[in-house]
């Protein structure tokens, strides 16, 4: 396990500890794995879709209707991460089909009708009422929840700090939807009015004029869907798309 910390502890991008987080824990029966992370979460709300960080290998049918069709938010499981921390077992939601409402129990119709039967749920502690984090470990076609019991009970320890590091490492790695990433020039005049700089100021270290930059500084607060400059400072410092080294 050292050998593969060390590798998500030295990796540059999120693609790469997405990869790499993959094969290993197919290594342990988990094919198919979604996470997810929002800073944006309301009492009723997880904030906008394009503000999630999420990573999936699930196919591309079952992503589009899961994620983009919205039934993720009434899943039992993530019902269940949104008010617990730790790692749950799915069994948890076989032995409460009758407590499930009938959009959960919908959720679950369409989990198996794709294979989504047996796994664990892993949700992440954070000190903020805002974040969180939680991600679902689905187990191959043919494991039954049994097994996967047998499993967690060799590894579960294993599997949740490996998860639990995963999820602190993309946590603060650049990411952003294409529809929020932000251009190197726009990344610069946010960095500067971050310091504390005036356009004017950012204008003659960038050595744009101010028009430009301003032009720069509304382009980024539309790609990040904000109405001010500073919200759209302490959007970009969230998705940690400033001050990094490289883009």
């Amino acid at each position: 396990m050292i050998d593969y910390l060390e590798q998500i502890i030295d990796a540059t991008s999120v693609e790469d500890v997405w990869l790499s987080h993959c094969d290993k824990m197919a290594s342990f029966g988990f094919d198919r794995l979604l996470y997810g992370f929002t800073r944006f979460r309301t009492a009723t709300s997880f904030g906008d879709r394009e503000d999630f960080l999420i990573m999936t290998n699930h196919t591309g049918d079952y992503a589009e209707t899961f994620i983009n069709g919205g039934l993720y938010f009434h899943a039992p499981m993530v019902n269940w991460a949104v008010r617990n921390n730790g790692a749950c077992s799915w069994a948890w939601w076989a032995q409460n089909t009758a407590m499930l409402s009938e959009s959960e129990k919908k959720v679950v119709a369409f989990n198996i009708a794709h294979g989504v039967t047996a796994g664990y749920s892993i949700s992440f502690r954070d000190a903020s009422i805002r974040n969180k984090g939680a991600i679902a470990l689905t187990a191959e076609r043919g494991m039954t929840q049994d097994i996967v019991e047998e499993v967690w009970k060799e590894h579960g320890r294993d599997i949740t700090v490996m998860n639990n590091v995963v999820h602190l490492k993309l946590i603060q790695l650049p990411y952003s939807t294409p529809a929020r990433h932000l251009t190197k020039r726009q990344c610069e005049a946010l960095e500067w009015m971050r310091d504390g700089k005036t356009t004017q100021d950012a204008a003659e270290i960038m050595g744009l004029t101010a028009a430009t930059v301003e032009k720069h500084l509304r382009l980024a607060r539309e790609a990040l869907d904000v109405e001010t400059t500073a919200q759209a400072v302490l959007k970009a410092s969230f998705q940690n798309q400033i001050f990094v080294l490289e883009r």
